[in-house]
């Protein structure tokens, strides 16, 4: 009889997967805070590359931090999920310099569904961003051998 492995441990072997082979992630240099089953934080500083024609960050920027989140949280379990929808509500501006932290938490998951919630924030705690996420799982694994199915 096997046993089943560590919730938190198949999130980290999932990150550990994501990080070598997310090169948009890469690029943004986003970085992984915490992981477990079905939530996960992440975070960004805002460049110069990020700031659009009105001296913000680019709401793009904003959207991929929390979006990157979101695909985390839900693939965590080491099932292949991807977006089936998602959205995004900015509540406040993020300026050069700014460092911010998006928290997704798993709102709902059943069978091949889920629904994600991240609150995007900035270094004061100020809320910049609310986005939630809906997603669908496929059949496969991300890391074989890591679940006993």
């Amino acid at each position: 009889m096997s046993s089943k492995p560590d919730g938190k441990l198949v999130a980290q072997k999932v990150a550990e997967y994501f990080i070598a082979t997310d090169k948009s992630g890469a690029a943004m240099e986003l970085h992984l805070d915490d992981i477990g089953p079905g939530y996960a934080t992440m975070s960004m500083s805002v460049r110069d590359d990020m700031v659009n024609g009105h001296n913000i960050c680019h709401g793009g920027k904003i959207f991929t931090l929390a979006d990157s989140a979101f695909a985390y949280a839900c693939n965590s379990y080491n099932r292949v999920a991807v977006a089936q929808t998602c959205d995004i509500t900015f509540t406040n501006s993020a300026k050069l310099g700014d460092r911010l932290t998006a928290v997704c938490d798993e709102r709902y998951h059943r069978g091949r569904s889920g629904v994600y919630d991240v609150t995007v924030t900035d270094q004061t705690g100020l809320t910049i961003a609310v986005f939630r996420g809906i997603s669908r799982t496929l059949s496969g694994h991300l890391v074989e051998g890591l679940t006993d199915d």
